[in-house]
């Protein structure tokens, strides 16, 4: 929960500028950008995880180890691979709710003497609040859930870089069928909520820039 909690607030904070810069450039300069999320999208996350593994086992990560900062089979790591795991998801979405404003309405506050960032803070950002909230519980559920990445850069070690997911895996290893069907369920029911809190604000959202209210 708290590794899920943090990579997703990590992601948040790549994921607005990023997808808010990529809405305002040339359609030539965002496609290429914007098709090289989907590749990353589409990777299995265990090859996100090995990618991960090589470059901290270099010297990065005995750099980053001598400053203090631990990566590999390290809480951090989990985080670290929650986060590259989901950023592009992440950024996909935000992208998505970002293209549902109404760009008159940027233009309109341009021409009033907005500046870029009072344009942001004060049209796009408002009217893409809900469909933001629904990418932060969406991009939680989804960190809670991340394994691939995960096993492969911290490994899976009981009470210490066991996440709910590993919890199941680690069950069913030493054949505690009850143990992992109760991570399972665990897992089944935040998913299931998430989505359902997660479709509220979506649809919150596309009603408000729908009658601009």
């Amino acid at each position: 929960m708290k590794t899920a909690l943090i990579s997703t607030l990590c992601c948040f904070l790549l994921a607005v500028p990023t997808a808010y810069t990529l809405t305002h450039l040339p359609a030539r300069v965002s496609g290429p950008m914007e098709l090289l999320l989907e590749l990353t999208m589409s990777l299995p996350n265990i090859v996100l995880g090995l990618s991960m593994l090589i470059l901290f086992s270099t010297v990065l990560g005995d750099g980053l180890k001598d400053l203090g900062i631990s990566v590999i089979f390290h809480q951090n790591g989990i985080i670290l691979a929650q986060l590259i795991v989901n950023l592009p998801f992440a950024i996909k979405l935000t992208v998505t709710a970002f293209q549902e404003v109404d760009s008159k309405l940027e233009k309109v506050a341009g021409l009033l003497g907005a500046g870029p960032a009072g344009r942001f803070f004060r049209v796009t950002l408002p009217l893409s609040k809900n469909a933001l909230i629904s990418t932060i519980i969406l991009v939680w559920s989804r960190a809670l859930g991340e394994f691939g990445a995960t096993l492969m850069l911290v490994g899976v070690t009981r009470m210490k870089t066991e996440t709910l997911p590993a919890g199941i895996y680690l069950n069913v290893s030493v054949n505690d069928l009850t143990g992992a069907l109760a991570c399972a369920f665990i897992l089944l029911i935040i998913s299931a909520a998430a989505l359902g809190v997660a479709a509220v604000f979506s649809g919150q959202n596309r009603k408000r820039n729908r009658y601009g209210s």
